[in-house]
């Protein structure tokens, strides 16, 4: 399993995340592409070399046009309108949800739809989030863990005035993760920071046992007096792969529906599934009166639940969702693109006590039936005898 590890000493903003992963071989042209997939009007991305503290970075910066201001809606369909993959785009809207939320809270407004972000409304938050997690997903990264994080000492300018550090939002956004703040007397962490960190981390601590095979440095805006401002990851393949489980908690949905048209389940699947569900499924059930329905069942990560309560919530007629906290154990995997007689099919990798298994991914095979003409028993046959 390919983990990387975030080193957050010098903090972590939207900016040097980005560019840590560019400098670690995510390849700019890609992320460059994917961005432009936003659509929005007079906004770029650059990736340029600097050196902070006599050390090589990469620094990213965005380019974005001053007149246009997201709310959460526009941000939600920005997001779903990009080139990302449906989980890059589940973990991108719980991101920055996550931020609204948190500018809610400390502002004392309940509900997200009427909160204005100010310098985070700005589209350069959502590059900056977007570009990440494309980045992540270019270098095929399983996992991320992350150290505790810096987020610096004195004031802030912002919209609301001059603030301390931690700004209320980041303060906000931090909480339950591991978090300390030194002398620099600059702020280190920032809100969009903070929320990639809490958003994509599975665990905060010292670096897990990898053997590192990149490593990349993101550069900040500034340079600091006493130490590098850079964001480092490294990344490496796991050294626990294939010997243990990976143990997670998650988030579970379920409410019974016997009074929905059931071609809505079709549309209401794939749009949980691309807003970050884990999984989704419908099983029939039989209810109080002999009455015939469906019970709906969803899985998420803690990042993603609200949004996806809203989802369920606004596209049933459910009156009532049940919901729990859980566990579940996730064998270590992996995915590579293996040429076969066929074509390049991507193929799904798991190790355990020793047996790999795999299995090639459903929508190659499919698009391999539909262009060749040949039954997909047949194309699964083959691809079963090739990539053994």
């Amino acid at each position: 399993m390919k983990t990387a590890w975030l080193d957050c000493s010098s903090g972590i903003s939207g900016d040097m995340f980005a560019g840590a992963i560019v400098s670690a071989g995510a390849p700019f042209k890609e992320i460059e592409k994917i961005v432009s997939t936003l659509k929005l009007k007079g906004c770029s991305v650059s990736a340029r070399k600097v050196k902070r503290a006599g050390f090589a970075a990469i620094k990213f910066d965005v380019l974005a046009n001053p007149d246009i201001a997201l709310n959460w809606q526009q941000m939600e369909r920005t997001i779903l309108r990009s080139g990302l993959s449906k989980t890059g785009k589940g973990k991108a809207i719980g991101i920055i949800r996550a931020m609204f939320e948190a500018e809610a809270k400390v502002h004392g407004i309940y509900d997200i739809k009427k909160v204005h972000l100010h310098e985070l409304g700005s589209p350069d938050t959502v590059i900056d989030v977007v570009s990440v997690i494309a980045g992540i997903e270019l270098l095929g990264i399983d996992e991320i863990h992350c150290s505790p994080i810096n987020l610096g000492s004195g004031f802030v300018k912002t919209a609301h005035g001059r603030l301390p550090v931690p700004a209320p939002a980041t303060a906000e956004l931090a909480r339950g993760i591991p978090v300390y703040a030194d002398a620099s007397g600059f702020e280190l962490t920032t809100p969009t920071g903070a929320a990639l960190a809490k958003g994509l981390s599975s665990r905060f601590g010292p670096m897990p046992p990898v053997r590192i095979i990149k490593t990349g440095c993101g550069a900040g805006q500034r340079e600091l007096k006493d130490s590098p401002n850079i964001l480092r990851v490294f990344i490496g393949e796991s050294l626990a792969s294939g010997q243990r489980t990976t143990r997670e908690k998650i988030t579970v949905f379920d409410t019974n529906i016997d009074d929905m048209n059931p071609q809505v389940y079709e549309y209401l699947i794939e749009k949980l599934l691309a807003s970050g569900a884990l999984d989704a499924f419908i099983t029939p059930i039989i209810m109080k009166k002999s009455r015939p329905a469906i019970a709906l069942t969803v899985l998420c990560k803690a990042e993603t639940a609200d949004l996806l309560e809203e989802i369920i919530f606004a596209e049933t007629t459910t009156l009532g969702i049940r919901r729990r906290e859980t566990e579940r154990a996730v064998l270590p995997r992996e995915q590579k693109t293996v040429r076969t007689s066929l074509g390049p099919v991507r193929v799904k990798i798991c190790t355990r006590a020793g047996k790999t298994i795999k299995a090639p991914e459903y929508e190659d095979c499919a698009s391999i039936a539909r262009k060749s003409g040949l039954p997909l028993i047949e194309v699964f046959r083959v691809l079963g005898s090739e990539i053994k």
